[in-house]
């Protein structure tokens, strides 16, 4: 706690960095995978080869992607860049998955009586679908928050990562309050930002919650 405090303002720097590097590829990811997870969701085959190459791709260590990327693309192996491509294909990935399966949870007839009164399918997808999915889409994308802050540490091992720069600057000083430090603040982060996802999800929920208190306001009632 020491290092931590006494220098504060230096781990805070790299923590916005670490936060550029976390939520920038998320963001990249839900512009991808909203509308094809959408596009995908009505089409069997599609679907299959979109979640196999989904699943297949989140199997690659994030150190092996690290170490590809540079190459293929004409980037340095340090450019931050090399880290935000690298979790875009993680976050992508995982809300290639999630964005079907939470449509999928829109009741038939809801969906049927939006097709009745003349919604066309894109009109149905983001007014109908899409926000009545939230709620479920939601608990997958608290997980890819929490999984790119904490693969974003992973970058130290190339020369970039935010606070992942404790742990290797700690393992090769031998001076453990470097590290404890890291992980007091990446944990901090993986709270917060995961806490700060479902309450924004909540509060673009209101039925949800409406919901949840019908029943104890009867049982306080009665």
């Amino acid at each position: 706690m020491t290092y931590l405090i006494d220098n504060f303002a230096d781990i805070m720097a790299i923590t916005r960095e670490h936060l550029v590097l976390a939520l920038v590829p998320l963001l990249l990811g839900l512009l991808i995978a909203v509308p094809v997870g959408a596009l995908i969701r009505g089409n069997g085959l599609a679907r299959k080869i979109t979640t196999t190459a989904s699943s297949l791709a989140y199997t690659i260590p994030s150190l092996a992607l690290f170490v590809i990327i540079p190459p293929l693309v004409g980037l340095s192996a340090i450019d931050p860049l090399n880290v935000v491509i690298a979790l875009t294909v993680y976050s992508t990935a995982l809300l290639l998955i999630a964005v079907p399966s939470a449509l999928d949870t829109v009741p038939a007839e809801v969906a049927d009586a939006a097709d009745a009164i003349g919604f066309g399918r894109l009109r149905r997808t983001l007014t109908v679908d899409l926000p009545l999915a939230l709620p479920v889409f939601v608990s997958s994308l608290r997980v890819v928050v929490v999984t790119n802050i904490a693969m974003v540490s992973v970058g130290a091992l190339i020369g970039v990562g935010g606070l992942g720069k404790l742990f290797t600057q700690g393992y090769q000083r031998d001076y453990p309050d470097q590290i404890i430090a890291g992980i007091i603040v990446t944990l901090a982060l993986a709270l917060i930002f995961d806490r700060l996802v479902f309450a924004l999800g909540r509060l673009a929920t209101p039925w949800v919650r409406a919901g949840t208190r019908g029943p104890k306001t009867a049982r306080t009632a009665s």
